[in-house]
């Protein structure tokens, strides 16, 4: 085993290596995302019998196209392309894994965020037959820079780079440090951290589940690496952040009724006993009892769905957060970065719909501070934000909200934004701070 592997390993510890990895693959159009996870679908034997048949049959004797495993609209089967995010499940003999197949395509953009938000990892794919290798400094592909750096402001904690068609080049060893040195020189200059950056085949196999027999490359297989990668841990330590998301009343109608707050627990943990608030009324209580998957528990921790009964009746509804008292101050402006996601461009002073948690509320852009270049990683003026730009911007909301930033907390720091007229899901926003 490589000392590159053992480095990853040891990064986690032994309870993390035997949680299931939610990864996504990303990177551009046509890099072979979805031949790699039909790659490793094939190759960990996760394909069902009928499945494998209906792929020979289709194939009528040539090579199986193993992107039709994550293909399954007919749209995406029609045109080679992948649309809308699709999830595979697998498992080897040390690892259960849930992959996301995020759509290459810049008007599918909003897809991969969707992916991005909930993943452990990302497997940027860049296809190396698409560079000019001949070039004393490479350039990356635009949807390569875009999506690793979606994928560093959706905090995703691993990003792994897969230098795909290897096999292609008649010189791959020179190929692919030309290529590694490019990805790693981007990763500098944006702050991204990066696991690993793997030569793969997904057509081929080469080094996806079994290490490559090369003499240039001693490292780990793709898989290897992602057995190896650490999970989301939610903090437990510390102030406690629910959001409500459904209230239900207790007893058969009659009399006194009490009533349960049910919420996905965002950070710390909650037992009967402790004081909670609120927001955003700001009434406090105390927890009388604590419950999950309808039994009464000890205590619950985050990560985990619980259910709150009081000591007393408040006026509680979906939307609302039940939060450590003192510990989160609702603000109605704050400062973001905003990924749009929009053909219509983000205008200052529209007014827009936007989600926290579980509570909508209207909102609008006060200001555009600047737009970042992709390319240069520069910071732009702009006065409103195109397709796939990526801002900083300031936020004021029609009411208050106990926002914080992203970087503590990925459930309290984060909104969509709708457009009110068409329903679209326009942006997703990171909160930085107080504007």
């Amino acid at each position: 085993m490589s000392a590159v592997l053992n480095n990853l390993i040891h990064e986690q510890d032994v309870d993390t290596q035997h949680r299931a990895l939610r990864f996504l693959t990303a990177g551009s159009v046509d890099d072979g995302k979805s031949t790699l996870i039909g790659r490793l679908l094939f190759d960990s034997r996760a394909i069902l019998a009928d499945q494998l048949d209906t792929l020979e049959k289709r194939a009528a004797g040539a090579p199986i196209d193993l992107s039709l495993l994550t293909d399954g609209l007919e749209a995406e089967r029609e045109q080679g392309i992948t649309i809308d995010v699709a999830y595979r499940y697998f498992a080897t003999k040390t690892r259960k894994f849930i992959i996301a197949d995020a759509p290459g395509h810049e008007q599918y953009t909003r897809n991969m965020v969707t992916a991005a938000a909930g993943s452990d990892a990302a497997v940027v794919l860049v296809d190396i037959t698409k560079l000019k290798l001949d070039e004393a400094e490479i350039t990356l592909l635009p949807q390569t820079r875009r999506h690793s750096l979606l994928a560093h402001l959706l905090r995703v904690p691993s990003i792994v780079f897969a230098i795909n068609k290897i096999d292609a080049l008649e010189h791959p060893a020179e190929g692919y440090a030309k290529v590694s040195t490019a990805l790693r020189k981007f990763a500098q200059e944006a702050g991204i951290e990066v696991k690993a950056i793997v030569p793969v085949s997904a057509l081929r196999g080469d080094n996806v589940t079994q290490p490559l027999d090369a003499s240039w490359y001693q490292g780990p297989s793709l898989l290897q690496v992602l057995e190896s990668l650490p999970t989301v841990q939610e903090k437990v330590e510390g102030r406690l952040a629910i959001p409500v998301q459904y209230v239900a009343t207790n007893g058969d109608g009659t009399g006194h009724q009490p009533r349960t707050l049910w919420g996905r627990i965002a950070h710390g943990q909650v037992k009967a006993g402790d004081e909670i608030q609120v927001l955003p009324s700001g009434q406090k209580a105390i927890v009388a009892e604590v419950r999950k998957a309808g039994e009464t528990v000890a205590h619950s921790v985050a990560g985990e769905s619980a259910g709150l009964l009081l000591d007393r009746q408040l006026d509680v509804s979906r939307g609302d957060w039940i939060v450590t008292p003192g510990s989160a101050e609702p603000k109605q402006a704050f400062e973001a970065t905003l990924a749009w996601l929009d053909t219509e461009p983000a205008q200052v002073g529209r007014k827009y719909w936007v989600r926290h948690g579980n509570r909508w509320v209207q909102a609008r852009i006060t200001a555009i501070e600047h737009k970042l270049d992709i390319h240069t990683l520069a910071e732009a003026q702009a006065h409103e934000l195109a397709v796939n730009e990526i801002g900083h911007v300031k936020i004021e909301t029609q009411q208050p909200l106990p926002v914080e930033p992203y970087t503590e907390n990925r459930v309290g720091g984060a909104l969509i934004v709708v457009d009110p007229a068409s329903n679209r899901t326009s942006g997703a926003l990171l909160v930085r701070g107080q504007a």
